[in-house]
């Protein structure tokens, strides 16, 4: 399957990066298959911890995620 350079830069996939393809009645998506976080104990607080290091995670800028979403619809 070949997937448009822009669309891999803007989804941040590299070569290796796993996908996960589902199929429904509205099309095909692929989503990033990515470790989730694991729970720990901070005191009397549990916290999220990534799995991953800073490195192997994608740098994603919500703020221009959400606004690109906004200037879709007319």
């Amino acid at each position: 399957m070949v997937i448009p350079a822009g669309v891999r830069e803007r989804a941040g996939l590299t070569p290796g990066t796993e996908l996960e393809i589902t199929v429904d009645e509205f099309g095909v998506r692929l989503e990033r298959v990515a470790p989730g976080p694991r729970l720990v104990k901070v005191g009397r607080r549990t916290v999220a911890r990534p799995t991953v290091g800073a490195a192997a995670r994608p740098a994603v800028d919500v703020a221009a995620l959400v606004e690109e979403d906004r200037n879709r619809w007319p």
